[in-house]
């Protein structure tokens, strides 16, 4: 419906008449002579009305509680309302324009005035509301825009996701290991991971890089796909020449996923990457395969290698039998499986009962 009425609140008949001949002809016409019949109009004719025309001194009801009654229904934010005023107080003034009015009309009447204060109050509100319209639209497009690239970003990550757990699945398989494996490191992981968060803030983990590091975590053994079998199931004890072999699981580890894993996320790229190279490297720097030490290894990569570690040693491998949670707990902290930053293993000693239930969790019966 097109906006082309005026609607005037004014008790004086006289004044009204005024007003009307000088918009007659331009607009269509609604009189009120008071605030409760001014009210009722707008209430019935909203859609067409373009501007409101209201003095103050009126029965009833006067301008200014109506201004409170139309605020409280947020209808001032959506018609342009002028006040009628003979008062000339800087105080009158601000009070209308703090209820939303967009100006005033003095009296006594000057025609032109008038008509050009109407005019621009017209003109300014048809602009906002434009204005609003297009706004409201462009916000929708964004959000529809957002709404189809947060789906097109969750079914990238079920991509993601499911490549990685076919591809650690495989890693298993080779290794003998069950499938839970890579559940209980991804738990580990978290677990471990949320402690340092907290307590070590300098290492800027956030739970979102917690699941980033998690799924990453599911690679960390990617490179023993290329290893023979009689290595990775051997029962014994490895030559030299064996245990150099079987360290290179980790830059082909790395290799793999940099060269032949299409993982669109580059954070877990970058994570999965590291991870895979690092997580036999060890704080003292006796690792490998770069021999880093302290914390040139990432945080990334020092929490999966000591999860990695745990789980190795409490669970039944080829070559062992599992390690009960305290003798795993005890060779750890000695150092018997290598040095791990103080800071990692205060992490660890808050968590132990919590990878004792992990295990259980996830045990291989399950």
């Amino acid at each position: 419906m097109m906006r082309d009425t005026i609607l005037i609140f004014d008790d004086n008949e006289i004044e009204r008449g005024i007003l009307c001949e000088l918009f007659r002809g331009e607009y269509n016409i609604l009189e009120a002579k008071n605030g409760k019949d001014g009210i009722d109009l707008l209430k019935s004719n909203f859609d067409s009305i373009s501007v409101v025309l209201i003095d103050n001194m009126m029965p009833v009801m006067d301008g200014f509680e109506v201004l409170e009654r139309l605020k409280e229904k947020n209808v001032i934010n959506k018609i342009p309302f002028i006040m009628i005023t003979g008062e000339d107080s800087v105080e009158y003034e601000r009070r209308g324009y703090e209820y939303g009015i967009v100006s005033y009309i003095k009296k006594p009447y000057q025609a032109e005035v008038i008509k050009q204060v109407v005019r621009n109050a017209v003109d300014w509100f048809q602009y906002k509301m434009q204005l609003e319209l297009v706004v409201k639209k462009q916000n929708d497009d964004i959000q529809k825009q957002n709404e189809m690239l947060k789906r097109q970003a969750e079914k990238l990550n079920q991509l993601n996701e499911t490549l990685i757990d076919s591809l650690s699945n495989l890693a298993e398989f080779r290794n003998m290991e069950s499938r839970q494996h890579i559940k209980r490191i991804r738990a580990f992981v978290q677990c471990l991971g949320k402690c340092v968060m907290n307590r070590y803030p300098e290492y800027e983990l956030t739970p979102e890089k917690l699941d980033q590091i998690s799924w990453a975590s599911s690679l960390h053994d990617i490179g023993k796909i290329v290893l023979p079998d009689s290595i990775i199931l051997k029962s014994g004890r490895l030559t030299k020449d064996e245990f150099e072999l079987i360290k290179s699981h980790t830059s082909k580890g790395a290799e793999i996923i940099a060269e032949s894993i299409p993982l669109n996320d580059k954070e877990i790229f970058d994570y999965a990457c590291d991870i895979a190279r690092h997580h036999h490297e060890k704080y003292d720097g006796n690792g490998y395969p770069d021999g880093l030490k302290g914390d040139e290894i990432s945080i990334a990569a020092q929490i999966v290698s000591l999860a990695d570690v745990y789980d190795a040693l409490t669970s039944k491998r080829v070559y062992k039998d599992a390690y009960e949670p305290d003798r795993a707990y005890q060779m750890i902290m000695s150092g018997q499986t290598g040095v791990y930053s103080p800071k990692l293993l205060e992490a660890f000693t808050e968590v132990r009962s919590d990878f004792e239930s992990l295990s259980i969790l996830y045990s291989d019966d399950e």
